[in-house]
């Protein structure tokens, strides 16, 4: 039998939409069972988006970027879904939530979804069921997923493992952000954008003439993308229907269905680490685990040492499930 949320979902309602989120995000052991319910009944009718990632450096403008892109499309006629993902307090677990206060327009326009979620404390910048969310907005007739991240840093990569296209924004002075962004960062960017260019043009140019430099010494010759680096300013509009355009070409460039297979292996992968971990603490002795934690703290184990004798079957009083 389907899900109470199935139907309203599939006809695009939006709070249908914000409830199946929220049902997938929740913890709760019921929660989750309907939430992969929902998920059986609606996947025959996602993945048809395409799903676009975007991070940068802190006051880069990504929520204004995004903002301007969005209103571009939608009044275009694209139904856009953002998903916004906030950093959880390392102390609370709570999130500010800003993002829908900092593209106001967007939030009220009737072809556009607006999610912030928490980061969880999940790695990569994004949320625990990012991915999830985005098969409920393509479910529910969205067809451009924007997915701004945390923040930029060297774990800011993961949403790249679940977009179709990953965008890095930057800044016109951006030399020593670069630095700090790296190699890791820059060879999974489809495309980079320095934002703010109205507010020094020469410095735009600039950085957009070394950013094409780094991406072409980063890009394998038979690559089927050559990534490319654009301007634009979220402010005035200047380079934003620019950006869709080169989106449009890298869809045209790419085959987005086979990129999506490999994703869903490694997702499929990670969920699985996830589910034997459990397993394995389930059936392991929960005082024999903290005696060894104590002995490596303790100097008496290495590491290494301790998880061999934790794993051996010699040592362990019940075998492996």
């Amino acid at each position: 039998m389907a899900h109470p949320l199935t139907a309203p979902l599939l006809s695009g309602q939006r709070r249908a939409l914000a409830r199946a989120i929220t049902l997938t995000e929740s913890t709760r052991t019921e929660h989750e069972a309907q939430a992969q319910q929902l998920l059986t009944d609606v996947l025959p009718h996602a993945g048809k988006s395409i799903r676009v990632g975007l991070t940068g450096v802190p006051g880069v403008g990504k929520s204004t970027l995004i903002e301007a892109l969005g209103l571009h499309l939608a009044d275009a006629g694209h139904r856009v879904a953002v998903l916004a993902v906030d950093p959880s307090s390392a102390r609370t677990g709570g999130s500010i939530m800003g993002d829908k206060t900092r593209m106001p327009r967007l939030t009220v326009h009737p072809h556009a979804f607006i999610r912030p979620s928490p980061s969880g404390g999940a790695l990569g910048g994004v949320a625990r069921r990012t991915r999830e969310a985005m098969t409920m907005c393509e479910a529910a007739g969205y067809d451009v997923v924007l997915v701004e991240t945390v923040g930029v840093g060297q774990s800011e990569t993961q949403v790249a493992a679940m977009t179709d296209l990953f965008v890095l924004l930057t800044l016109p002075n951006a030399g020593d952000e670069l630095q700090g962004i790296k190699r890791g960062i820059m060879e999974l960017a489809d495309l980079c954008v320095v934002n703010k260019a109205d507010a020094d043009s020469k410095a735009a140019t600039r950085a957009q003439t070394e950013l094409t430099a780094a991406l072409r010494l980063l890009t394998p010759h038979d690559a089927p993308w050559r990534p490319r680096a654009l301007q634009a300013s979220a402010l005035t509009g200047k380079g934003i229907p620019e950006l869709w355009t080169a989106v449009e070409a890298y869809r045209k460039a790419v085959d987005v269905r086979q990129k999506r297979q490999g994703q869903t292996a490694l997702w499929f992968d990670e969920l699985l680490r996830e589910a034997a971990w459990r397993v394995f603490q389930a059936g392991t002795d929960s005082e024999r685990l903290r005696r060894l934690r104590a002995e490596v703290l303790g100097g008496a184990l290495t590491p290494v040492q301790a998880v061999h004798r934790l794993l051996s079957p010699t040592e362990r009083k019940e075998p492996l499930p």
